[in-house]
């Protein structure tokens, strides 16, 4: 081991999906690509950092809602693009030609050609940090998504995408709850 700068250190912890978030207000939809989330058990409950500056912030305050889409590795100068302009000034929709669903609980769209997309509800923000944590109630999963794999942000303007997938549900059975145990790799 050596020394590391610690201003660098997030980078070996940052390397959960790539999500792109979608939030309506107003009658306006909008996007916003997020590389920090966790998933916080079993259920579906997820946490997200993001703060005042993202313009989605005053909707995710507000409507209390969200949808978090998945997108694929294929996505990667779109999830880029979203990342680096902003919903207050740009229609990203119109912008990336981004298709969108009507989601079937809350009034975020639903994102097509993403691997999934999660409907979520605000449980509590806890600032000063931004973390949102989400509940789902509602989720949906492309059924074309195979050989397609999600992308992961290392945070340094790097990403990386899924090798091929190591099975270790036998030895871990006693220790997963039966609906991990019985998921399609």
């Amino acid at each position: 081991m050596q020394p590391f700068p610690l201003d660098r250190a997030f980078t070996f912890l940052e390397s959960g999906p790539v999500t792109l978030v979608t939030t309506h207000d107003t009658g306006r939809d909008n996007v916003m690509t997020i590389t920090w989330t966790m998933v916080l058990d079993f259920d579906a409950r997820f946490a997200i950092t993001t703060g005042p500056w993202n313009y989605s912030w005053k909707a995710i305050e507000k409507t209390r809602e969200c949808v978090i889409a998945i997108p694929s590795a294929d996505m990667l100068d779109t999830v880029v693009g979203i990342g680096l302009c902003s919903g207050k000034d740009t229609d990203k929709f119109e912008k990336f030609g981004l298709a969108r669903r009507k989601a079937d609980k809350v009034k975020a769209p639903l994102l097509d050609k993403c691997l999934a997309n999660i409907e979520c509800r605000v449980v509590d923000i806890i600032e000063p940090y931004g973390i949102v944590i989400l509940e789902g109630v509602a989720a949906h999963a492309d059924p074309h998504s195979k050989g397609r794999s999600p992308l992961h942000g290392i945070g340094d303007g790097t990403f990386v995408t899924d090798g091929p997938v190591l099975d270790r549900r036998t030895m871990m059975r006693p220790k997963l709850p039966p609906s991990v145990l019985t998921r399609k790799s």
